[in-house]
């Protein structure tokens, strides 16, 4: 039987352990979609305990103990104010979540970090507790000191475009913090027309960007004032969280009533939705294509699907669900349009729902521009309910079969710990075992110094040179 997690953990084969120890395992880590956030590094935050960096904001162990029949007041309701009765509950559920990534990650995170490899359950869960905490304290497990032990060179925050960025200007201005940290351009909230909020947020946009705001025409002036704002601070990339991918024509006067309707209260429906939002991805591709940035959407997911618990938690609590309706057709009419006019920026196209791989794929590899990148247009790594050891292998697979995996620019974290760059490595030892298992059944060249290059590249080279990240 082999050792659990050992230096081997999920290297079958010797061209396996051999890619990663001598190649994946010294690459720095480029974290390019993430959700931490930007003060916490600015100001070099401790935390008082593990439950603080571990479960705050977790709501993948949040639902995985939900699933275990633990209360929620055990759960979100007791993470502040009785930090150990939540770490003891997770200890509780761990033990059944075999076969869960969340068991991987507990026990990376936990031996990289703490040095802890004994089994976490309720019986050792007060010893491990204290052990963490009391590691913690070490002048190593600030924010920076975790993110430096993790050879983090550059971070891709998740920003609203009425951000004022200030955290990115203190942490820019300040020669103590040795990693790049750059924002990224989430509209999300300008291109959610339907929502209730929509035209207060309105308002705040044409604050920050000094464009009163009455039709459409001005909504995309505030937003190229904002991604010239963004771009003046670094920014290499925008993001757009869609339900679905959507495509539809309007012309400029039915985009003007659409925004008047909705800053004026009125309800807007499905196909009002649908050309307002074509309408807005279209004109910031066309910044995004001049700036060069690379321009990321997330699709094909049910957001926010427990009314009661939304309203009681708000969004990004772990009532989320794949999508089986996710426009996967309008997605290619989409790049189309922006094709026609030569208005197509890099892209990195992310599904929820796995079935879309192939689809995500074939798309691309019909958009790819004369030469102007390698692998232009990318499926992004496994996503959130994808980010499984099944669920990588099948991406890896499925970028392999209909593209040119070489190109792949590799793992995220996605996350809001600072504790998750061990993510990396879980991606890193699964890409390796994937590669080494070709190779070792005849299917691939043994050539060591080719592979070792195809290793590096896409555990870091890609991201670099896809974004145009300076470090």
């Amino acid at each position: 039987m082999k050792q659990f997690m050992d230096d081997n953990f999920l290297l079958e084969t010797e061209t396996a352990r051999r890619l990663y120890h001598e190649h994946a395992a010294k690459m720095p880590i480029i974290d390019y979609h993430c959700h931490i956030n930007p003060q916490e590094i600015a100001e070099d935050k401790r935390y008082d305990s593990i439950t603080d960096v571990w479960l705050g904001g977790d709501h993948y162990k949040w639902r995985a103990m939900r699933c275990n029949g633990v209360q929620e007041a055990d759960i979100t309701g007791a993470k502040d104010t009785d930090p150990y009765r939540t770490f003891e509950k997770w200890a509780e559920t761990l033990p059944r979540a075999i076969g869960n990534p969340l068991y991987h990650w507990t026990y990376l995170e936990l031996k990289k970090y703490f040095g802890i490899t004994e089994p976490l359950n309720g019986k050792s869960a007060k010893a491990i507790y204290d052990k963490c905490n009391a590691r913690l304290k070490d002048a190593d497990m600030s924010v920076r000191g975790i993110i430096d032990q993790s050879n983090v060179k550059l971070i891709c925050t998740t920003d609203d475009p009425v951000d004022s960025l200030e955290w990115h200007k203190k942490i820019k201005a300040d020669p103590t913090c040795k990693v790049k940290v750059l924002p990224a351009f989430r509209p999300d909230k300008a291109f959610n027309i339907h929502k209730p909020e929509y035209a207060s947020y309105m308002a705040k946009l044409a604050e920050v960007s000094g464009v009163e705001i009455k039709c459409f025409a001005d909504v995309v002036k505030a937003l190229y004032n904002r991604i010239d704002f963004f771009n003046e601070m670094g920014c290499r990339a925008s993001d757009h969280a869609l339900d679905y991918a959507v495509y539809a024509d309007a012309t400029e006067e039915e985009l003007d009533a659409i925004v008047a309707k909705a800053l004026a209260g009125g309800a807007i429906s499905t196909e009002e939705l649908n050309k307002y939002k074509t309408a807005c991805l279209l004109a910031v591709a066309k910044k995004y294509t001049e700036y060069g940035w690379v321009m990321q959407i997330h699709f094909g997911c049910i957001r926010d699907n427990n009314t009661a618990w939304y309203k009681k938690l708000g969004p990004d609590t772990g009532f989320d669900a794949v999508s089986n309706t996710h426009g996967a057709d309008d997605l290619g009419k989409l790049m189309d349009a922006m094709a026609m006019k030569n208005e197509l920026p890099k892209m990195v196209l992310y599904s929820l729902n796995q079935y879309d791989n192939e689809t995500i794929m074939t798309l691309a590899g019909a958009f790819q521009v004369d030469g102007q990148c390698a692998s232009q247009i990318q499926m992004g790594s496994a996503w959130w309910f994808n980010d499984t050891k099944t669920g990588m292998e099948k991406q890896l697979t499925d970028f392999a079969n209909l593209g040119v995996l070489g190109n792949f620019i590799g793992m995220l974290t996605d996350s809001r710990s600072f504790l998750s760059y061990t993510r990396h490595e879980y991606f890193r030892r699964i890409l390796c075992n994937w590669i080494g298992n070709l190779v070792e059944n005849g299917e691939y060249h043994a050539d060591m110094e080719t592979l070792g290059q195809l290793v590096e590249d896409i555990s870091y080279n890609n991201t670099v040179k896809f974004f145009g990240f300076d470090v």
